[in-house]
């Protein structure tokens, strides 16, 4: 496969040896594609050649479990640790960080002495230290919410700079990642690079050579479970999005070849939960959202030739959480965590997957999405109603056997019952401020998202990620964020907004501090985003908010309530709020 953007990636570099000793890392991780939209695992209405090819040229498991949402999943592959350990509750307003004191697999990588990027939706905290900035990556490029808007040229961040998206966010994610590890070859440092991808997530948008491919052709696969729930446009949409995925994925190896590093490569590709929509998932109970096997099931491709047999089949249960110890482990990186690991090495089985067939322990793994507990172990899933299922037997559960098995119902209630007690009464409390005006990130973004409405304040939608406010019409009204300012100093103020008119007069407050601004223009738009959706969405729709700078604010270190509020509203709405940023001066 030959491409343009080669050319100029390669141009000097071509001789540059591979990093011996230190292998690069590449991690695929797609966002509610669900086990069956694969080819590999039997899904014949689409086409996904380059994905497929890291699982016969790979170790593949049979039965690897994530999360049944997207950042519970995020967060463990991250720390190696069950998500419930750090802090992680919520896909929004707060509830998606991590604790500040996980140890990231980014952090090792990079105190072993990697290059280390992150490129696409990150979802676990977006004010620094909670950025992938303050987790160990010392590139990003991408969003921090948890979904977005619009995928065509959006608005971006990279290392915490808002920037405009370059085309479709995944080839552009793709852009960026590619041209980082070519740049770490060049500089003759083997690299950790992340690929936390934001698709088939919807709204459902793809360029259109690849919805074409969908848009009317007959598809044979269907879900089992839920006849006649399909919903077409959007079964479609999600395969085409995964086309994509997939032809993106194969521009990456291409490069990896091209560079001469594929033999110094691991390659990882895996999903975040069971599938976005009712569509074929291999016959399996759930889908996103779910504790049953359809919504916590996941492929794991893992690969690196010379290493890894071609064509490794690995039938025992493993998790996201084993992830960190297993890359550190193949790669010699000490996995020195502050904190125990839930997760385990799984080196063992992917180098010798057969002689470690006996011996290696009976484990029992917890999938928990808020208060809904299932527990698996390598035959049995106990579900969060205390049906037991014997998943070979019955991969559909439709058949409860715990009278059969009692014991088991036993052993797998006790573990379910132990993580609730140990989690569970503390699980929802979340007293965590928003960190603003940290020393070592020049900018603070404080979006809608993160913010709590009073009065007649209404979101744009139910979903907070992406979301602004609006319905702003009295001045008893107020938007307030719970924040932490980590350093004092003075700070520049950009408030992105639309307005229909102009003149109204508001004020920006943090304890004793107070920034008064008055919206001096109109800027009167409307909502885009649905001209590029192929099935319609349950998010908000976006705005071209305008960005204004407000002036300066001098804030001290310390805990507070940062307001904002509307002292005079001439017009019926003072403003729609979407975004504050701080920029220390």
């Amino acid at each position: 496969m030959k491409h343009a953007l080669f050319s100029i990636l390669l141009q000097g570099i071509a001789a540059v040896p591979a990093v011996a000793d230190q292998p690069n890392v590449l991690v695929f991780l797609s966002d509610d594609q669900g086990w069956g939209d694969l080819t590999s695992s039997g899904n014949t209405d689409l086409r996904t050649p380059h994905i497929d090819s890291l699982k016969r040229d790979g170790a593949s498991f049979d039965r690897f479990y994530v999360c049944p949402v997207c950042s519970p999943t995020r967060a463990e592959f991250l720390t190696g640790r069950h998500h419930a350990h750090s802090g992680v509750y919520s896909t929004s307003a707060g509830g998606e960080r991590m604790d500040l004191d996980e140890t990231t697999v980014a952090d090792l990588f990079k105190e072993a002495g990697y290059a280390t990027g992150a490129f696409g939706k990150w979802h676990n905290g977006m004010q620094y230290p909670y950025h992938p900035n303050g987790r160990g990556f010392g590139e990003f490029y991408g969003f921090c919410s948890g979904h977005w808007g619009n995928y065509f040229d959006p608005m971006l961040e990279q290392n915490g700079r808002i920037v405009k998206g370059e085309g479709f966010c995944i080839d552009d994610f793709t852009n960026k990642a590619m041209r980082f590890m070519t740049d770490a070859v060049k500089g003759k440092k083997p690299f950790f690079a992340y690929l936390p991808y934001n698709t088939p997530h919807s709204p459902m948008q793809v360029p259109d050579r690849f919805w074409q491919r969908f848009k009317d052709r007959p598809l044979v696969k269907v879900n089992g479970q839920q006849p006649g729930k399909e919903l077409q446009t959007h079964k479609r949409s999600a395969l085409a999005m995964c086309e994509n995925l997939d032809w993106n994925v194969g521009r990456v190896l291409a490069m990896l070849e091209s560079l001469g590093i594929e033999d110094d490569t691991i390659v990882v590709w895996f999903h975040d939960n069971g599938p976005n929509g009712v569509r074929w998932n291999g016959g399996m109970k759930g889908r996103k959202g779910s504790t049953d096997e359809g919504g916590v099931r996941s492929p794991l491709y893992l690969r690196w030739p010379g290493v890894i047999a071609p064509g490794t089949e690995i039938p025992h249960i493993a998790s996201a959480r084993d992830l960190l110890p297993t890359l550190c482990d193949l790669a010699g990186v000490p996995p020195a965590n502050r904190k125990p690991l839930d997760g385990v090495s799984l080196k063992q089985l992917l180098e010798k997957p057969g002689s470690t067939a006996d011996s290696w322990p009976d484990r029992v793994l917890i999938n928990q999405w808020k208060n809904r507990i299932s527990v698996r172990n390598q035959r049995f899933r106990l579900d969060d109603k205390a049906r037991l299922y014997d998943m070979v037997a019955d991969p559909g559960q439709k058949t409860n056997v715990a009278a059969r098995h009692p014991k088991v119902v036993e052993e797998l209630g006790m573990a379910a019952a132990r993580h609730r007690e140990e989690f569970m009464p503390t699980y929802f409390e979340d007293k965590r401020p928003f960190v603003i005006a940290h020393p070592d990130s020049p900018l603070t973004q404080l979006p809608a998202r993160d913010g709590k409405s009073h009065g007649g304040i209404k979101r744009s939608n139910r979903f907070p990620n992406c979301s602004y406010f609006r319905n702003w019409s009295s001045t008893e009204d107020r938007i307030t964020f719970g924040a932490e300012v980590a350093a004092s100093g003075i700070y520049e103020v950009v408030l992105y907004y639309a307005a229909r008119e102009a003149g109204a007069k508001c004020e920006l407050s943090f304890n004793d501090a107070t920034l008064r601004f008055q919206i001096a223009e109109a800027h009167d738009v409307p909502e885009f985003g649905g001209e590029h959706d192929l099935h319609p969405r349950m998010e908000s729709y976006v705005k071209d908010f305008k960005a204004v700078t407000i002036g300066k604010i001098v804030l001290e270190k310390g805990k507070g309530e940062l307001t904002l509020r509307a002292t005079e509203i001439p017009g019926a709405e003072a403003m729609e709020f979407r975004l504050l940023t701080l920029k220390r001066m």
